[in-house]
């Protein structure tokens, strides 16, 4: 079967539920997500919302996200558990269900993309900590 590239949001939809089905599964990120996530459809439109507009320029979702604040109160909620072993556990998730569904340009952006998401919302996370 040819894989082909992101690009609509059927594509973007049907890599967030993948992904996020699998993260719910998941040992240690599971626990989080499904202990934050109050409302999982909900929580996936919103999640398509972001990845369309980053990976498609498109869609409702410009101005309309502050992924460092969510991150740093699931980080508060969580007693600052958040680590870099979480990260890159998403992001090796991330990684693999792309390179499962799609290939090509945009799937390229979302890899790096979400690379360097990972690395400056982890920094950003540990810096406001009380220490």
């Amino acid at each position: 079967m040819t894989k082909q590239d992101i690009s609509n949001r059927e594509d973007v939809e049907k890599l967030v539920h993948t992904f996020y089905g699998q993260v719910r599964q998941h040992p240690s990120l599971g626990p989080i997500f499904n202990g934050i996530v109050t409302n999982w459809p909900e929580h996936l439109e919103r999640l398509s919302d972001f990845w369309e507009m980053i990976l498609l320029q498109s869609g409702p979702g410009k101005n309309k996200f502050n992924p460092l604040k969510a991150h740093k109160e699931v980080d508060q909620k969580t007693g600052q558990g958040l680590s870099q072993v979480h990260f890159g556990n998403w992001l090796e998730l991330w990684f693999t269900t792309l390179d499962r569904l799609f290939e090509g340009k945009v799937a390229n952006h979302a890899k790096e993309h979400a690379r360097n998401m990972a690395s400056i919302l982890f920094l950003r996370i540990y810096e406001a900590r009380d220490r």
